[in-house]
């Protein structure tokens, strides 16, 4: 590899180029929710418009959004929340009959790499990142009920996140964080405590 060539994307770690330069400013602490209402689905022409965001972000960075990864997009827009895989597939076949897992996790692959989606293991599922263009966020506030999520950036917390680990001498492998919650809406349906096992590990 010579110093010409770009570094690859290491999977998993949703740190586009763009966020680089804008992680290291002072930002102040930015709440961006995902989704306001679980039942309601975005206007087509935020739909719309957001598509258009992540084309320009690809084209900028020289790759390319294929219409199967563009409908991928589209389809975690329109939801307005989190999809299982199997949720994914079987909205991709209600378009394309022929749409076959691989396809599906390698669209997920490329916009996970791109910074357009975000893959989140509190409920092992996949939402759009509803802010690509704007300021990066790390923390991402996952409601176990339903699967919304709020976007947050507070870069200092992060940082500190990030001190007080690498003191245990590890190092964190990515730079988003997974908070559990419950929404607004499920709060009104779950116990306050619902969210609150203690696991063994």
């Amino acid at each position: 590899m010579t110093a010409s060539e770009p570094v690859p994307a290491r999977r998993g770690f949703l740190l586009p180029s763009r966020h680089l330069a804008r992680a290291s400013r002072a930002l102040p602490i930015q709440i961006k929710p995902a989704m306001s209402a679980p039942s309601r689905p975005p206007r087509n022409d935020s739909v719309g418009a957001q598509l258009s965001v992540a084309e320009t972000l690809c084209a900028q960075r020289g790759r390319r959004l294929t219409p199967i990864r563009r409908k991928v997009l589209e389809l975690l827009l329109r939801h307005g929340r989190s999809l299982k895989a199997y949720e994914l597939l079987d909205a991709m076949r209600a378009v394309h009959p022929g749409a076959a897992p691989p396809t599906v996790y390698r669209a997920l692959d490329f916009l996970m790499d791109e910074g357009l989606i975000h893959r989140l293991d509190a409920v092992n599922a996949w939402s759009a990142c509803h802010d690509a263009g704007g300021a990066p966020h790390d923390l991402l506030v996952v409601c176990t009920g339903c699967g919304a999520v709020a976007e947050v950036s507070d870069p200092a917390m992060s940082r500190q996140l990030a001190e007080r680990v690498a003191q245990t001498g590890y190092a964190l492998a990515t730079h988003e964080t997974e908070i559990r919650a419950l929404c607004p809406q499920c709060q009104k349906t779950q116990p306050a405590d619902a969210g609150h096992h203690h696991h063994h590990h």
